[in-house]
């Protein structure tokens, strides 16, 4: 699944899967789109690379009952914005890294305890509000219905309470509304007389 691979931040770089080996190119199928990129989800739009023929046959038959082919909307939508939306998608990279860059100094400066890692591409922020000591519930009951603020809650991201504690943060937005959301969340978190 590369289809947040339009979306990198900063100098990162991005190495497809295809290209670490011959090996790997012979025994993987890639799952690309548009649709983080450029918000073509709700045209139903996406790519599928195979470079092995012998699964690519395979793929094609298994499919075929499903008849899964985008409509031509979304098929003109995707090849315009891969052919002509570069200088779009450029300054989109330059605003989600400032929207980053605005989180995590956002967070050192009203909830110090968070701990957040700019992330090298996409635009979801991974936070860990683990040393604050609230149970998943009371975490969850303080961001979405105190703070407001929809997130996602970590532990549907890892069995066995391996996200217990964090929280997914969705930074692609105006960055009035961004901070908006954030001190909502501190404000939520700070006011707090729940015990942890």
């Amino acid at each position: 699944d590369e289809i947040h691979s339009d979306l990198i931040l900063g100098k990162n770089k991005f190495i497809p899967y295809a290209t670490i080996s011959e090996n790997a190119a012979d025994n993987c199928i890639i799952c690309t789109s548009p649709s983080k990129s450029f918000n073509l989800a709700g045209l139903l739009v996406s790519d599928i690379i195979i470079p092995n023929e012998k699964i690519r046959k395979e793929f094609r038959y298994r499919m075929a009952p499903y008849y899964l082919w985008p409509g031509s909307f979304g098929s003109v939508a995707q090849i315009a914005a891969y052919n002509e939306g570069e200088t779009w998608l450029e300054a989109l990279l330059t605003y989600l890294q400032g929207n980053a860059l605005f989180l995590d100094k956002f967070l050192k400066e009203n909830l110090p305890k968070v701990q957040y890692r700019v992330p090298e591409a996409t635009y979801l922020a991974w936070l860990d509000f683990r040393a604050y000591g609230f149970s998943t519930q009371q975490l969850k009951t303080l961001i979405h219905q105190k703070g407001k603020v929809a997130t996602d809650d970590g532990t549907m991201f890892g069995p066995n309470g391996e996200g217990d504690g964090f929280h997914r943060l969705n930074f692609a937005c105006p960055r009035g509304l961004l901070e908006k959301a954030l001190n909502q969340i501190a404000y939520a978190i700070n006011s707090s007389d729940l015990k942890p």
